[in-house]
C-alpha cells in the first residue's frame, strides 16, 4: 500500500481517475477540493485526514475512515519530530516556557491517563501514534546503508563534566565525519552526549571541547538550567551538516530530550521504543557506563546477536574497560558466554 504523506505527493498520483490501495496520512483535503472530487478512490485508508462538506459519505463505502481522536498530539503523524515542534515556543531567558511546549503537554496528558491506560481511547490513540512514529523512522533510515547505522547507549545520569562524556561526543563526531548515522535513546547523559558530537561533525574539535565546557554550568538534567544551556549552545552553533536520530519516550518524560538531535522519534510505549533501537543499529552498539538500563540493553543487544534476528550479528563494544570488567562486571559473563556458547559471530569490540 503506497503512503501519501503530503498535498504534493496527492496531487503527484491525482491524475488517475480510481486511487486504490493508497494509505493517506494527516492531510487537510479541503486543500483540493476541487480536484478530488472527481475521483473515485478505493480500497484507501484515510488516517486523521480533513474532508471536504460531503467527501466523506462518498468515500465511506469503500474504504477505511480513521478520524481524528482528542488527544492533545496527532495520533497519525507523518514524519518524526524535531526540536522546533517538540520544543515549540520555547524561550531560554524564561524556562518555564518549557510548560507549554508540545513535549510537555504531551508528558503531562500521558501522566494524567496513565503510563499503563485501560482507556481504550487513550491506548488506542498512543499504539497508533507509535506505529506512524515507526513508519516514519523507517522512512528516514531508508537513506542509509544500515551498517553504517550506529547507537551508542549508557546512563542518563552522566554528567556533562565526566571525561567519559566527552568520550562519547569525541567518539560520535568521528564517526558521524566518517559516514555514521549515530542514534542513541534520545535523553540527556550518554545520550547527549552522542548527539552533541554529532552536532559538531565537521567541526574544529576545540569547538565541541569548549561546547562541553559550557554545558558543564549545568551538569545534568535535573538542573534548571540544563536545558537553557543546550539551547544557548545550539545558538552559538545554529547549523550542523549533519543528522542524527534520538529515539525517546514519554515513558521517562521526566528527562527531557535532546534538543542536539536532528531527528526525533519520541514514543509512548517504552518496549517498542528499545526493541527498535537495537534493532536499526546493525552497524553496532557502543555501550558507555549505565545503569540498570543499559545493561538491560547490553543482554538484549547480545540475544538479538545470538540468534541473528536482524541476519546477522553486529558489533559490541564496551567503552570504559575498569567499569564494564569491575564495577558492573557484565564483560566477564559476556566472555563466558561467548567461550561456552561459541557465539562465533559475536564482535565484542
Amino acid at each position: 500500500m503506497q503512503e501519501i504523506k503530503s498535498i504534493e505527493a496527492l496531487i503527484e498520483i491525482i491524475k488517475k481517475r480510481e486511487i486504490s490501495n493508497h494509505a493517506f496520512h494527516s492531510l487537510d483535503l479541503t486543500e483540493v477540493e476541487e480536484i478530488i472530487n472527481g475521483i473515485e478512490f478505493k480500497e484507501c485508508l484515510f488516517l486523521g485526514c480533513t474532508f471536504p462538506e460531503g467527501f466523506l459519505l462518498k468515500i465511506q463505502k469503500d474504504n477505511y475512515i480513521f478520524p481524528h481522536l482528542d488527544v492533545p498530539f496527532n495520533a497519525y503523524p507523518s514524519k518524526m519530530y524535531t526540536k522546533e515542534t517538540l520544543y515549540n515556543g520555547y524561550d531560554r531567558s524564561k524556562p518555564e516556557t518549557y510548560n507549554q511546549t508540545l513535549d510537555k503537554i504531551i508528558y503531562d496528558y500521558y501522566m494524567k491517563h496513565g503510563k499503563e491506560t485501560t482507556n481504550i481511547k487513550e491506548s488506542l490513540a498512543r499504539r497508533l501514534h507509535d506505529h506512524s512514529i515507526t513508519d516514519a523512522l523507517y522512512d528516514f533510515l531508508e537513506n542509509y546503508n544500515e551498517r553504517n547505522i550506529v547507537a551508542i547507549m549508557g546512563g542518563h545520569g552522566l554528567s556533562r563534566k565526566a571525561e567519559n562524556y566527552r568520550k562519547v561526543a569525541l567518539i560520535s563526531k568521528r564517526l558521524t565525519e566518517k559516514g555514521y548515522l549515530m542514534i542513541s535513546g534520545g535523553g540527556p547523559g550518554a545520550m547527549e552526549a552522542t548527539h552533541v558530537g554529532a552536532w559538531f561533525a565537521g567541526k574544529d574539535e576545540e569547538q565541541l571541547i569548549e561546547a562541553i565546557e559550557q554545558l558543564g554550568v549545568a551538569p545534568k538534567y535535573n538542573d534548571p538550567k540544563w536545558l537553557p544551556t543546550a539551547f544557548a549552545i545550539l545558538e552559538q552553533y545554529p547549523d550542523s551538516a549533519y543528522f542524527s536520530l534520538g529515539i525517546p519516550t514519554w515513558h521517562y518524560g521526566h528527562e527531557p530530550p535532546t534538543p542536539f538531535a536532528t531527528h526525533i522519534a519520541k514514543y509512548f510505549a517504552n518496549s517498542v521504543r528499545e526493541e527498535g533501537l537495537l534493532a536499526v543499529a546493525k552497524g553496532g552498539v557502543v555501550f558507555a557506563p549505565g545503569s540498570a538500563g543499559t545493561i538491560q540493553e547490553v543482554f538484549q543487544d547480545i540475544a538479538q546477536n545470538h540468534y541473528e534476528s536482524c541476519g546477522y550479528a553486529s558489533p559490541m563494544v564496551f567503552l570504559d574497560k575498569e567499569y564494564w570488567s569491575y564495577d558492573r562486571p557484565i564483560f566477564p559473563i559476556i566472555e563466558l558466554m561467548k567461550h561456552r556458547e561459541n557465539l562465533e559471530n559475536l564482535d565484542l569490540g
